[in-house]
């Protein structure tokens, strides 16, 4: 493309444009600018003209309206190998812009606001931005369009190298880049406005827009193409790798997983998950006795599973955790001495995830998308119903409550056994919930006797509970709404155990 001799800067994000413009004007550019950027410019002694003075109108309506003009938009807009638009900004006297450095109002910020009003909103949206932005990016072949201070330093490292012009490639990047942004505004001001006049939890219109932070070398199999979307600092999508080899897709399923577990709790909690099923899981006084008390749920499955804690992860941790192979970890933070304890790991890999879930779940199916509220009904001991002639003991109590929580990140058919604050047999994702009794007593290497069973779904004949206690189970936890509920209570209270009904179902599909 030609060289760039003429520079539109309109920027809200101020950050490096001072230098940037100053380095511009130095390769021999004009500068023209608009309201306090030009301020911003002009009191750093770079020259640059005002906008106003390029179109001979001044801005008005409070700022609205100052570059929508043809002085400006013709300027940008002209194809330079066209003739007839040559000729159409000589008769005009237009000159053309060779490089738009726009960053739009901060509307996110606004959106963010507690309590931000309609009006607030509709003054947060910027107008001449965009379309500046659109129309450098449509003619990008003679046009550079800048829309992060990121991309200043190689600009103008092409710069130098190139006699003041920039590669078509380059103009292309940017160009695609501009169009991401335009279209992540318009995203975020139509969600927004969305939840306005509706005020439920889903939205009208379900808009997926996320930059690809990773491309994966494949998916769920070798003969499937994947790549991770999301937002840095966002979750486990987003998190910070500090170590090991290349995340895969199963990784980041897992880690999701054991993250979201492992954030179910209030005290120091480890969890720890083989195909996003909880294979252990542990809430104790420390997190080093909780990764071991997970770990002695099933160490066979536990070997090359992935990880997740609800706390930094310090040396005592570390240390148990580098005692056999484990592929990912998920945690808020490390200390300095488990980095160094897990550094002997060199394929280990290590997420500092920042906290928080997702309020919304999205699966897809052919032809669209199922979107739900995430799953975080708490669980309280007002709500639920003893519905046997005994009631739990408090250390029963304490096991069905953890348990129950567990339940909720197990595949249906889910079935735990546990004793207070420890997983000690799982049983996931059977076609028939006596399947799952019957599994998770088959996968307990602990002892069974005294434990109590979390189902997260109601058992719909005595068999699954006659199977459990015949294990050693001594109380249970379910949603109940089964017809033949009276059914399961007469058998509970033949057998001398405890039932809880909890009235909330956690299926996992």
């Amino acid at each position: 493309m030609p060289k760039i001799q003429r520079v539109l800067l309109s920027v809200t994000d101020k950050t490096g444009v001072v230098d940037f413009a100053r380095e511009l004007r130095a390769l021999g550019a004009e500068l023209i600018s608009t309201g306090g950027t030009a301020r911003l410019i002009r009191e750093s002694g770079v020259p640059v003209r005002d906008v106003s003075e390029v179109t001979a109108f001044p801005e008005m309506l409070d700022g609205r309206v100052k570059t929508l003009h043809p002085m400006v938009a013709g300027g940008i807009l002209a194809m330079r190998g066209r003739a007839e638009h040559m000729r159409a900004l000589a008769e005009h006297a237009i000159a053309p812009i060779d490089m738009v450095v726009v960053n739009l109002y901060r509307f996110e910020e606004a959106a963010a606001k507690s309590g931000a009003t309609l009006e607030e909103l509709i003054e947060n949206i910027d107008i001449g931005g965009p379309t500046m932005i659109r129309a450098a990016a449509k003619n990008y072949q003679d046009v550079a369009v800048v829309v992060s201070p990121a991309d200043y330093a190689p600009i103008l490292a092409e710069l130098r190298a190139g006699q003041s012009a920039l590669s078509v490639e380059t103009t292309w990047r940017l160009a695609q880049k501009a169009f991401r942004t335009t279209a992540d505004y318009d995203t975020a001001i139509a969600a927004r406005l969305d939840r306005v006049d509706h005020s439920g939890p889903l939205p009208q219109d379900l808009s997926l827009r996320a930059p690809r932070l990773m491309e994966l070398r494949y998916g769920e199999n070798p003969h499937q193409s994947a790549a991770l979307y999301g937002r840095r600092g966002q979750g486990v999508a987003g998190a910070e790798q500090l170590q090991g080899k290349e995340l895969s897709y199963n990784n980041l399923v897992d880690l999701d997983a054991a993250w979201q577990l492992a954030c179910e709790f209030a005290q120091p909690a480890a969890a720890i998950i083989k195909h996003t099923n909880p294979c252990g899981c542990a809430e104790q006084a420390t997190l080093a006795e909780a990764y071991r008390k997970a770990f002695e749920c099933d160490p066979v499955s536990a070997y090359g599973g992935v990880l997740a804690f609800n706390r930094e992860i310090d040396e005592e941790t570390a240390r148990e955790i580098a005692k056999t192979f484990v592929e990912a970890i998920a945690a808020p933070g490390y200390t300095a001495e488990a980095l160094v304890a897990l550094g002997v790991k060199k394929q280990l890999r290590l997420l500092r995830v920042a906290a928080g879930l997702d309020p919304l779940v999205v699966k897809s199916i052919s032809g669209g998308f199922l979107v739900q509220t995430a799953d975080q009904a708490p669980f309280d001991r007002a709500t639920a119903t003893v519905n046997t002639k005994r009631a739990p003991t408090e250390g029963e109590w304490t096991a069905l409550e953890f348990g129950w929580k567990v339940a909720k990140h197990v595949k249906s058919n889910a079935i735990v056994y546990a004793r207070p604050g420890q997983t000690v047999g799982v049983g996931a994702g059977q076609m028939s919930r006596v399947d799952s009794v019957k599994l998770g007593a088959m996968k307990a290497i602990l002892p069974l006797a005294g434990t109590v069973v979390a189902s997260d779904a109601y058992f719909p004949f005595a068999d699954g509970l006659e199977e459990a206690v015949k294990q050693g189970a001594t109380a249970f936890i379910q949603p109940g709404g089964s017809i033949r509920d009276a059914d399961v209570i007469a058998a509970a209270d033949r057998l001398g155990v405890a039932m809880v009904f909890t009235g909330i179902r956690h299926f996992r599909h």
